[in-house]
């Protein structure tokens, strides 16, 4: 009888899952476990969470998801917490394991805990093997390998386009043998983690009614959210119009917190663009929701190539001539949606709120921090890897850097805050949804509040500075030293 223990990371699903397949198409019995590494429940970078309530209530629903997934198919899920490095190989010996499959990931830290348990295992002379799973185009498919990409997206897309294919999602086991039948005793399959264990009450995970979505974590979500969105109503057919909103549910696909955790696989929603595409429309929208996903897969290559390269200041350009600060007064008040700059102030609400804030939001609120305060951008990316609930450390530590002029993109750009927030929100309504003090303004004045007169302060009853505060920059000025 032949046992595998399946280490799973940030793979937490049953579809398309190449390294659970394996295991059970090699072994008698299989054992899924997840360790709770002790890294996401400490503190992070300057001091902030690893983890912040959102995403924590995220993972709990999503573990919760995959084990009864798990127990449908006659499995069970094993949750640990610890160093993987002992944990891992400790529960392998535990089995009696013959081998430890488990998910490759590109990041610095998920890189040495990979060794440490492969490390382990060795010493107690068990074999290992790891499984690509989580980008659209396999690494054993590109036209080069990640440490010979390109450093600009768009070549690396149309040279992978052109010379490599996506593969076809392969469907969930039937059947997961786990010890001892499956279904065990709680006391045997253990317990899940809480909300304390993450240090957080209740309450803090619930989400802002404003918000974009109710966030649930899990396959079965995640799976229900694309036959929603692109079958029930038909948003797909209108993507790329309308992927720029700020208010609502549909005008973007809101995939990430579900492709972050592995919960859905970007193959099996290429399969479902590719479905649509036969049975109603191939337009630009369905080219571009793909296209995204290429975007996604870049930064997951970037990261693999350049490694620790991208937490330091300078970032893969190794800039030196940025003086960046920590203000930690001024961070606090970006932090808090209090800069004074409303379309600034209201994606941070937002996004401490709910845990997720649009694509256009993060753009505008990481070009102000990094280039119109100057203060150092891994405050900024620190920040959002404790309150996204999607949050990925590729997406979000490659977008920051970029944003921040210190990534891919080799030109110096910036938002201009204020012409951003009148093209995509030109009547205010997203402005004034967060940041409802400023809800008796009219339209040429919420987004730049400071240009009303103390007579028209008054008027409207926003004072600046009490009921909303001043800016805390002059914008124009911030811009000139840019230019």
């Amino acid at each position: 009888m032949s046992t595998v223990l399946v280490w799973f990371r940030r793979d937490l699903r049953c579809h398309d899952n190449a390294t659970l397949r394996r295991a059970v198409a090699e072994a008698d019995t299989v054992v899924p476990l997840y360790c709770l590494p002790d890294r996401l429940t400490g503190e992070g970078m300057f001091g902030l969470d690893r983890v912040g309530p959102h995403r924590a209530q995220f993972l709990i629903e999503s573990l919760a998801d995959l084990r009864e997934s798990l127990r449908d198919r006659d499995g069970e899920l094993y949750v640990r917490s610890g160093d993987p490095g002992t944990v891992v190989p400790e529960a392998a010996e535990e089995f009696d394991a013959d081998a430890v499959y488990w998910q490759a990931l590109p990041g610095p830290e998920e890189r040495d805990e990979a060794g440490s348990v492969r490390a382990g295992l060795a010493d107690a002379g068990i074999d290992s093997e790891t499984f690509w799973t989580h980008t659209l185009y396999h690494r054993d498919d590109l036209p080069r390998p990640p440490d010979e990409i390109e450093d600009t997206f768009t070549p690396w897309k149309d040279r992978t386009e052109a010379k490599a294919t996506v593969r076809p999602p392969k469907p969930a086991p039937e059947w997961v043998h786990a010890p001892n039948g499956g279904r065990r005793a709680s006391s045997g399959a253990d317990d899940l983690p809480t909300l304390a264990d993450f240090g957080f009450g209740e309450d803090e995970a619930t989400v802002d009614d404003r918000g974009v979505l109710d966030w649930t974590g899990g396959e079965t979500a995640g799976l229900d959210r694309v036959a929603t969105y692109v079958w029930e109503r038909d948003c797909l057919r209108e993507y790329r119009e309308t992927r720029n909103g700020l208010v609502g549910a549909d005008y973007s696909s809101k995939f990430s917190p579900w492709l972050s955790f592995g919960c859905l696989s970007p193959r099996q929603i290429h399969r479902e663009v590719e479905q649509y595409e036969t049975d109603r429309v191939e337009n630009d929208s369905t080219y571009w929701l793909v296209f995204e996903l290429t975007w996604r897969d870049f930064f997951q290559y970037q990261l693999a190539k350049y490694g620790a390269k991208w937490f330091q200041p300078g970032g893969i350009r190794d800039r030196d001539d940025i003086r960046w600060r920590r203000d930690r007064a001024q961070f606090e008040r970006w932090a808090r949606g209090e800069t004074g700059i409303p379309f600034v102030d209201a994606n941070m609400r937002e996004l401490n709120a709910t845990g997720y804030v649009s694509n256009r939001g993060r753009q505008n609120v990481a070009s102000f921090l990094s280039n119109n305060l100057r203060i150092d951008w891994r405050l900024g990316a620190a920040y959002f890897e404790s309150r996204l609930v999607d949050y990925d450390v590729a997406s979000n530590w490659c977008n920051w850097a970029y944003q921040s002029q210190v990534g891919n993109d080799s030109r110096d750009s910036y938002f201009e805050i204020v012409g951003q927030a009148t093209h995509y929100d030109p009547e205010g309504a997203y402005v004034t949804r967060w940041c409802p003090e400023l809800s008796a303004l009219p339209p040429e004045y919420v987004h730049e509040p400071w240009t009303m007169s103390e007579h028209e302060q008054a008027d409207y009853g926003v004072e600046l500075g009490t009921d909303y505060p001043a800016p805390m920059i002059d914008l124009e000025a911030s811009y000139e030293k840019l230019r």
